[in-house]
């Protein structure tokens, strides 16, 4: 009789699946991310408007705070999430109201971030011109 053992098997690796997610989900996160971005600009723009009515001078010296170059960079992100959150509202549209719209929402998403992409780097374009302009 034979005391040999077959060999130990390994323990078994425990497998780590990460859902990477597709265009449309990320798509859908960055919608949502833009449409908060641009509700809280509104909502900070709404509070130091109304710094008019209670006192002038707050007001000039919160007016003179965005007069930065960070405050520049911010704005130029601005046009960036109101051009895409435009942009991907009207895919969304199509998507939820044409009959074809969901299948061809992959081929939709790329065509309006090639045009993101072109409208926005005229837009950064134009607005660094201005700004050079002035300098």
């Amino acid at each position: 009789m034979s005391t040999a053992q077959a060999p130990a098997r390994p323990a078994p690796t425990k497998k780590l699946n990460f859902y990477k997610g597709d265009p449309g989900m990320w798509s859908w996160v960055a919608h949502r991310i833009s449409g908060v971005a641009i509700f809280f600009f509104l909502f900070v723009h709404v509070l130091d408007t109304s710094l008019v009515t209670v006192s002038p001078e707050s007001y000039n010296a919160v007016i003179d705070t965005y007069k930065t170059p960070i405050v520049g960079l911010m704005e130029i992100g601005l046009v960036a999430l109101v051009l895409f959150h435009a942009l991907n509202g009207l895919r969304i549209v199509l998507v939820d109201f044409w009959s074809k719209g969901a299948k061809y929402q992959r081929q939709m998403l790329w065509t309006i971030l090639a045009i993101w992409v072109v409208v926005f780097a005229a837009a950064t374009a134009r607005l660094l011109f201005l700004l050079f302009e002035h300098l």
